[in-house]
């Protein structure tokens, strides 16, 4: 998997419970997507471990290099 420098040396380091079997699954098997007016592309999934929360997993415009994730305590599937 691709990902930006900023999300292995910061973000993994905020978020070190992140499992990247997640993000994978997050980028493979979304509940929602949606593309930000930057380009970036946001995914949405509810791993079980998070307990009911959803992952929010950001990319770069290519859909494919992972620049962020967290749990996103707001989304509300539109």
């Amino acid at each position: 998997m691709k990902t930006t420098a900023y999300f292995r040396e910061q973000v993994l380091r905020k978020r070190p419970y992140l499992r990247m079997e997640w993000i994978e699954e997050t980028l493979k098997s979304p509940i929602f997507k949606s593309i930000q007016s930057d380009g970036r592309v946001r995914f949405w999934s509810r791993p079980a471990e998070l307990g009911g929360r959803a992952l929010r997993v950001v990319t770069l415009a290519d859909g494919e290099t992972v620049h962020n994730a967290f749990p996103d305590r707001d989304f509300d599937v539109p």
